[in-house]
């Protein structure tokens, strides 16, 4: 088509350098710097974000369906049936949970104890694989030990064979309406110290086995509810509607993995979307740059114009042309910014450029993870504001006056 050849004639013209040229060559520049700029930051986004949720599943499960009053055994094996019959569930296992008072002499904390069934003992997955010293075990014959975060260990004073006097807070509530009432207390032995480099777990929980749990709770056999792991983490949020409206009579709480920690990722999401948006603003002015470039090259090629639509060159053509020279601007800008972009992170990911302390952080360099989705929204935003900045003076290209242009000629 001769438009695009015109086009690539006007953009590659090296008969004279031309204040026009040096704009569009700006432009270019822009574009370029905007795009990779772009990628390398949303892709850091990413590679902290897979850091912080890799970090966070290693520790949470994916759905948490949580009892508010206990269950009726009818429901409770209903509730069952469905998550054994789940093709998208891989596991499960209930957990008895509740506030206690740990007290060590003088010291004293509140904290969470949770306690989970036997079988998890051989799981890769829970704090078992962040141990310090010495271990828990799940079994029902754990006598009543205990394993705490290493920062609430510090509070307390205490380490590895010390025994806590354990309250549950429904012993206290029970004293208040009951004067006569004695708090039920049980003596744990910290058998483990664990560190997960999460301050929700190192601080408010404690981990026991159920059985131990349920005692200390005073909550004879009942339990708190499931904790449940799919074949697609992806899947939480669908599977989480699927059990609120089946299983809804039954007061029953459901969380996926983003609502445990539903306020960090938000703030991850937004502050993605921010650098996004502020991004994008360089792209923008280097499209304005286009728009200004390409209305001034509208203004000197006139007279080319007018000889065009003399002989025989319709309105749309003159459009085209004009159109193909902005997004040429824009697909050399673009697709250089993509490479240098890629480049940029492929090095970081080799060769780790930009190195972290590993004494400080738990990594040892900037994560970076390359996602084709964003790559294809930066490069589509990239290509739809070039081509809006060149849709207004190629309208205005098509609505040259021909007798005017070459009157004086």
């Amino acid at each position: 088509m001769f438009e695009f050849f015109i086009s690539k004639k006007y953009l590659r013209s090296k008969h004279k350098t031309t204040f026009i040229s040096i704009i569009s060559a700006i432009s270019t520049l822009g574009v370029t710097i905007g795009v990779a700029a772009l990628i390398i930051v949303i892709s850091v986004f990413n590679g902290f974000g897979s850091l912080v949720t890799e970090i966070m599943l290693k520790y949470d499960p994916h759905i948490v369906a949580a009892f508010e009053t206990p269950p009726k055994p009818l429901a409770l094996e209903e509730f069952e049936n469905y998550l054994a019959n789940s093709t998208e569930i891989q596991n499960y296992h209930s957990y008895a949970e509740g506030k206690v008072i740990l007290m060590n002499k003088n010291s004293y904390q509140v904290i969470e104890l949770k306690g989970l069934p036997e079988f998890t003992n051989d799981s890769n997955w829970g704090i078992r694989s962040s141990m310090l010293k010495g271990d828990i075990s799940y079994s029902e014959e754990n006598n009543f030990e205990i394993a705490l975060g290493l920062r609430m260990a510090i509070r307390l004073s205490c380490r590895v064979g010390d025994t806590l006097s354990v309250t549950s807070f429904n012993g206290i509530e029970r004293i208040l309406t009951d004067f006569t009432a004695i708090p039920n207390s049980r003596n744990f032995v910290v058998s483990g110290i664990f560190e997960t480099n999460n301050k929700d777990y190192d601080i408010q929980f404690g981990f026991t086995s159920q059985k131990s749990a349920q005692r200390a709770l005073n909550i004879g056999n009942k339990i708190s509810g499931y904790e449940i792991f799919l074949n697609d983490v992806n899947e939480a949020d669908g599977i989480k509607e699927e059990l609120l409206n089946k299983f809804s009579k039954n007061n029953i709480r459901v969380n996926s993995w983003f609502d445990l920690h539903k306020d960090l990722y938000t703030v991850m999401l937004i502050e993605r979307w921010a650098a996004f948006i502020i991004l994008c603003l360089i792209i923008s002015v280097a499209t304005f740059n286009i728009l200004g470039s390409l209305t001034m090259s509208v203004i000197e090629k006139k007279k080319d114009i007018a000889v065009l639509r003399s002989m025989g060159a319709n309105s749309n053509s003159i459009v085209k042309i004009f159109m193909f020279e902005g997004l040429l601007i824009g697909f050399i800008g673009t697709i250089s910014g993509l490479l240098l972009g890629l480049l940029v992170c492929y090095i970081q990911i080799e060769y780790k450029i930009y190195p972290l302390d590993p004494t400080k952080y738990i990594i040892d360099a900037i994560p970076i993870q390359l996602r084709f989705t964003d790559i294809a929204a930066v490069t589509t935003a990239a290509f739809l504001l070039t081509f809006l900045s060149s849709l207004l003076p190629a309208k205005r290209a098509a609505r040259v006056n021909i007798i005017e242009a070459i009157k004086y000629e």
